[in-house]
């Protein structure tokens, strides 16, 4: 066995090894924490770089065992570091809009309600304090 065909080898069991601790962090956060943007931070995070650890090794386990590159797990790649972000990003926007407590409590009204920094004119319209330009 040629040396660079032990180095594939052992990098792949690293990134294998890594996938799947970051896998388990975040299936147990998700089990573990307290609320609901907790629970949503763990798997989003953790759980993406586990499953992306995964892909990439079994990328260079198939590019290595057949002739040629093995291009499938690295789109599956792309598109779970795409969709993941934005699928808990409007998560969390429809958990503050339905107002969610965490276990901090909510923020401020005006932050929940998109008004932040703005001030209502004499027209009764809100302007923004950072451009003085009328909001619609």
């Amino acid at each position: 066995m040629p040396i660079w065909d032990l180095l594939l080898e052992l990098l792949v069991a690293a990134l294998v090894l890594i996938g799947a601790l970051f896998t388990f962090l975040g299936s147990f956060g998700l089990l573990r924490l307290r609320d609901f943007y907790s629970r949503l931070h763990s798997p989003t995070k953790a759980t993406t770089l586990g499953v992306g650890s995964l892909l990439i090794a079994s990328s260079i386990y198939f590019s290595q065992v057949y002739d040629g590159l093995s291009l499938h797990e690295i789109l599956v790649a792309v598109f779970l570091f795409i969709t993941a972000p934005v699928g808990a990003h409007l998560m969390a926007k429809a958990a503050l809009h339905l107002r969610v407590r965490g276990e901090t409590g909510l923020p401020p009204d005006d932050l929940l309600d998109g008004k932040d920094g703005e001030a209502p004119n004499a027209t009764g319209n809100a302007t923004s304090s950072a451009t003085g330009k009328q909001q619609t």
